[in-house]
């Protein structure tokens, strides 16, 4: 699964200690650096790096601190962290050790034991990896499993809140898949699962785009950065991509029905995930209330048939 360096990301406020480190780690790692908490956290959510080097002593927010914050992030709460304390601060290190941490490296630095222990950990962090996308993926239809997409929405709703971006979500349903599974059987049924989840997740051109395996014949595709507008034409053309497939048996032609939503996540209106799951699931039932194959918006939003 992973065919690029394994990232680092370094936090110290002296800089010469992140070049330092930098200079003998970059041949086998990406590195990142940051100099404050602040920073830290915008580079670690964005970059989920393989493994996090803290300093713990830094103006403003501490390492221990810093700590705190990165494990209440979902993406990163299996991210290795080491502290990095000095020579003589066994305090530090216990208390580091008790919060955590996974490993601490003493300054001034024995390079070659930072590197065991850094190679140490990211190979076992990319073996849980691997395990965990498999755990991560529909076993039918192989594209992002209802887990992924609960935790993708998550993440991606804390940073649109964070940075005021706009966030959309589609919910789409075969329409009639009942009724055909019944007629033609699930082995045929699983193929035509398999054809419109692989048409789904082809048809998001971006990379921060999710399509998932909501539940039986169900799809959410989580579209952070879009606003309703844009939400609406993605949408509309994954319809049309659905709606030109030939599947078996006899070149059928199924249809979906997409009810969308989109919002920006605030503090101060107090919308939730979970409202916003449900306005993009009352928008689907309007779909299919106005004769299905065709995308809805939210309730209160001017709605458009085929």
């Amino acid at each position: 699964m992973h065919t690029e360096k394994p990232a680092i990301l370094i936090v110290d406020d002296i800089p010469a200690n992140i070049r330092l480190l930098e200079a003998f780690l970059s041949p086998d790692y990406t590195i990142y650096g940051a100099q404050n908490g602040i920073d830290a956290l915008s580079i670690a959510e964005h970059q989920i790096p393989d493994l996090i080097l803290l300093d713990i002593m830094m103006p403003g927010m501490d390492g221990f601190e810093l700590y705190g914050h990165i494990r209440k992030i979902n993406a990163l709460r299996q991210v290795p962290i080491f502290f990095v304390t000095s020579l003589n601060s066994t305090t530090n290190e216990l208390c580091g050790l008790n919060l955590g941490a996974d490993d601490y490296i003493t300054k001034p630095f024995n390079l070659d034991i930072v590197s065991q222990k850094i190679k140490n950990h990211i190979d076992r962090k990319r073996e849980r990896d691997r395990l965990e996308f498999i755990g991560f993926t529909d076993v039918l239809t192989t594209i992002a499993n209802r887990r992924r997409f609960d935790e993708y929405l998550d993440i991606e709703w804390r940073r649109a809140r964070r940075t005021g971006s706009t966030l959309s979500l589609l919910m789409i349903d075969i329409d009639h898949f009942k009724k055909f599974n019944d007629l033609y059987g699930h082995t045929v049924g699983d193929e035509c699962l398999r054809a419109i989840a692989q048409t789904l997740n082809s048809g998001l051109n971006r990379a921060a785009d999710l399509a998932a395996r909501y539940g039986g014949e169900e799809f959410g595709c989580i579209l952070p950065g879009s606003d309703g507008p844009g939400a609406r034409t993605i949408a509309e053309r994954l319809r049309k991509d659905v709606e030109a497939l030939k599947l078996p048996p006899e070149n059928y032609s199924a249809t979906v029905s997409i009810g969308a939503a989109s919002c920006v996540p605030s503090l101060e209106t107090g919308l939730s995930v979970k409202e916003l799951i449900q306005q993009a699931d009352a928008a689907l039932y309007a779909a299919k209330a106005e004769g299905r194959n065709r995308v809805c918006t939210m309730p209160g939003l001017e709605t458009e048939g085929k």
